[in-house]
C-alpha cells in the first residue's frame, strides 16, 4: 500500500509500533475471527439473500397469475405462444455466437433468475408510480425515464450478473446471456398481462368471451417481447465488457444499463403518447410502430456485434 493510501499514523511507524486496532488490523482475537467469518459467511450468500427476497415477491405478487395458468391452460399456451418471437431472437443471437455457443445450464439459471427479478421491479414501479401521477403532461415521460427504463433493465442485468457471470468467456457472451434475461422478463409480464385481459373480460358482462380477450392480448404481447430481449442484449454487451476492463468495469456497466433503460423509455413513452398525437390509432399501427422500432434497435445491436464478429475473425485468423 503506498503512502497516499495509508492512514498518517500507518504511514509513519509502520513496522516499527504494533498498530492492530489503531491504524492496522489482521485477524487476532476470537471476536475477530467470528467477524471474519460473519463477513464470509453474507459475502457468499449474498445472491442467494436476493433471490429469496425475489421469490418471496415473486411468490406474493404473481402467485394468483400462475394459479389462473394452471387451471386455464389454455391461458398458458398463450403466454408460451407470445413469447416465440422473443425467442427467435434469442436463438439467433446464441447461434450467431462467434465464439462457443453458451452451455444450457447457465442459460437456463438466467431465464429463471430474470423471472423471479421481474417481481422487484413490479414492487418498484408500482411503489413509485403514483409519485408521478400528480406532474401534469410529461408525468409518465418521467416515469418511464426515471423509474420503469432504469429498474426493468437493472433487475434483467442482475439476473446475468448472478447468475452467469462466470461464464461469460467473451465480450458478445453478454449479449447472448442479456437476450436470456429478456426473454424471462417478457414471458412472466406477457403471462401476467394475458391472465389480467382474461379476468378483466371474464369480470365485464359486455366484454365478449374472455378467451377472446386473451387471444387479443396475447397477439399484442408478441410484438412486444422482442423489445426486451434487444434492450437487455445491450446491457448484456457491455457487462461482458466490462469483465475483461475491470479498472473501468463500474461505469462501463452503467453505460449499458443507461443505454438499454433510455431505449426501453423511448419505446414506453412511444407507445403510451403516440395514441394521443395520431388520430385513428389503431392495432395495425401499433405493430407496425413497434416492428419498426425493433428494426432499428436490432440493426443497432447487429451493427455492434459484426464489429466484434470482424475483429474476432481477424484475432483467430492467424
Amino acid at each position: 500500500m503506498s503512502d497516499d493510501e495509508s492512514d498518517p499514523v500507518a504511514a509513519a511507524l509502520s513496522g516499527s509500533t504494533d498498530l492492530y486496532d489503531i491504524a492496522d488490523w489482521e485477524p487476532r482475537s476470537a471476536l475477530d475471527g467470528i467477524s471474519v467469518s460473519l463477513y464470509g459467511l453474507l459475502h457468499a450468500s449474498r445472491r442467494w439473500l436476493l433471490i429469496v427476497l425475489a421469490l418471496l415477491l415473486f411468490v406474493a405478487q404473481l402467485a394468483a397469475t400462475i394459479l389462473l395458468a394452471i387451471r386455464q391452460p389454455e391461458l398458458g399456451v398463450l403466454a408460451a405462444l407470445s413469447a416465440v418471437p422473443a425467442l427467435a431472437i434469442v436463438g439467433y443471437l446464441w447461434y450467431g455466437d462467434p465464439t462457443n455457443r453458451e452451455p444450457l445450464e447457465p442459460l437456463a439459471i438466467t431465464f429463471v433468475l430474470s423471472i423471479l427479478f421481474a417481481s422487484i421491479a413490479a414492487l418498484v414501479n408500482t411503489l413509485l408510480n403514483p409519485l408521478f401521477q400528480f406532474v401534469p403532461v410529461v408525468g409518465m415521460v418521467l416515469y418511464f425515464f426515471l423509474v420503469v427504463g432504469p429498474i426493468e433493465e437493472t433487475v434483467k442485468w442482475l439476473a446475468v450478473r448472478v447468475g452467469a457471470f462466470g461464464s461469460i468467456n467473451a465480450v458478445v457472451d453478454g449479449v447472448v446471456y442479456g437476450a436470456v434475461a429478456g426473454l424471462g422478463f417478457a414471458s412472466i409480464e406477457n403471462a401476467l398481462y394475458i391472465s389480467q385481459g382474461y379476468t378483466q373480460a371474464l369480470s365485464a358482462q359486455d366484454a365478449g368471451e374472455p378467451i377472446v380477450a386473451a387471444l387479443q392480448t396475447a397477439t399484442s404481447r408478441a410484438f412486444v417481447g422482442p423489445g426486451h430481449v434487444l434492450y437487455s442484449s445491450f446491457a448484456g454487451y457491455y457487462l461482458g465488457l466490462a469483465k475483461f476492463n475491470s479498472d473501468n468495469a463500474g461505469p462501463i456497466v452503467v453505460k449499458g444499463i443507461l443505454i438499454a433503460a433510455v431505449i426501453h423509455a423511448i419505446y414506453n413513452t412511444s407507445v403510451t403518447y403516440l395514441p394521443q398525437l395520431i388520430p385513428g390509432w389503431n392495432l395495425l399501427l401499433f405493430v407496425g410502430f413497434v416492428i419498426s422500432f425493433d428494426l432499428v434497435v436490432g440493426y443497432l445491436l447487429y451493427r455492434k456485434l459484426k464489429r466484434y464478429q470482424s475483429h474476432y475473425h481477424r484475432a483467430t485468423s492467424g
